[in-house]
């Protein structure tokens, strides 16, 4: 889980918009976006390609990026 200090400042890389930690992933608050960014061994993969590849899964439906 990341520290609430860090997570505060975390930005969207595509669209700059607020992210929300669920499980092990950032999930992006725009409803345009919806990109998910993995965060694997405690540190966010905020690339917008890693981004890309979870855009269309449900959250409670995404892997466990760890493994």
């Amino acid at each position: 889980m990341l520290k609430e200090e860090f997570l505060a400042i975390l930005a969207c890389p595509a669209c700059h918009s607020k992210l929300v930690q669920h499980r092990e992933w950032l999930l992006c608050q725009n409803d345009e976006c919806r990109r998910k960014y993995p965060i694997r061994r405690d540190i966010p993969v905020m690339l917008i390609p890693e981004g890309d590849k979870y855009r269309d899964i449900a959250p409670e439906d995404l892997p466990d990026p760890n493994q």
